[in-house]
């Protein structure tokens, strides 16, 4: 692959990475951001799911419940989000890059599943938490 072409991947790639950690837990702590982007990194490497970090981010699928298509990130609902910005959006970046990179331990190793505390979701039954970080909880 042309070595411009794979910059330009990576660049695509560790931005959706770094809009679905400012999306999902810029308010969090930066374990809890940390993660976010090691489910998202975790799913790319899982076959049950998209190989690319922008198709994990953007994935749906059918929701029978709710008759339509659903995200499996809440903020790719939205038919527009606001940009990106300020510390929140740098800090995204820097984890985004680690994930990308794997730098340091992974938090949560094998992790694929998380969701905010204050909801429980019927597919969280049956799965074990294996973190609470911050307001999120975490499943393999």
């Amino acid at each position: 692959m042309h070595a411009m072409m794979k910059r330009e991947i990576n660049r695509r790639e560790l931005t959706c990475l770094a809009m679905n950690v400012y999306y999902e837990a810029r308010g969090e702590p930066i374990d809890g951001q940390h993660g976010v982007a090691g489910v998202t990194m975790n799913r790319v490497l899982d076959s049950r799911y998209p190989n690319s970090i922008c198709n994990v981010v953007h994935q749906k699928r059918w929701d029978y419940l709710r008759k339509r298509y659903v995200g499996a990130f809440s903020w790719t609902e939205f038919d527009s989000v606001p940009e990106p910005e300020g510390e929140a959006w740098h800090r995204a970046v820097e984890v985004a890059e680690a994930a990308i990179e794997r730098r340091g331990e992974p938090m949560l190793q094998g992790a694929v599943h998380y969701h905010a505390q204050h909801i429980r979701p019927s597919w969280s039954r049956g799965k074990k938490p294996i973190a609470k970080i911050g307001r999120h909880v975490f499943y393999r």
